[in-house]
């Protein structure tokens, strides 16, 4: 189980890198998605893979026969947040799209590119 989760992590983690370094505003949305969901995969199995465990702490039993509640909670912090982050990056890619009619990311900017594109 823990492989397989860590193969997933290397997979989403490697498939974002690829998209973000892409010119186009959508893949870099895309990557930023799958980055938030290798960060909550990994946050998940910081907490262990413990199964048919109490997440409470119950009197008499060994601190080792318990999963961590933690990681779930910052999961679903991080779910929230990425949410919000990908709708402003989607709504930023929109207004792009709408004043220079193309979806490329621009890293070259110059002042005279943006002058010209405003007019």
């Amino acid at each position: 189980m823990e492989l397989l989760l860590a193969t997933a992590i290397g997979v989403f983690t490697a498939a974002g890198v690829f998209l973000v370094l892409r010119p186009r505003t959508f893949s870099v949305v895309m990557g930023m998605s799958f980055l938030t969901y290798a960060i909550n995969f990994f946050l998940v199995s910081v907490g262990r893979l413990a199964i048919n465990q109490p997440d409470i702490l119950v009197k008499g039993r060994d601190l080792t026969q318990y999963a961590d509640p933690v990681p779930p909670a910052l999961v679903l912090t991080s779910i929230v947040i990425s949410f919000g982050m990908t709708a402003i990056m989607v709504v930023m890619g929109v207004r792009g799209f709408f004043e220079n009619n193309s979806d490329h990311v621009n890293i070259d900017a110059t002042e005279e590119s943006i002058a010209r594109s405003r007019e």
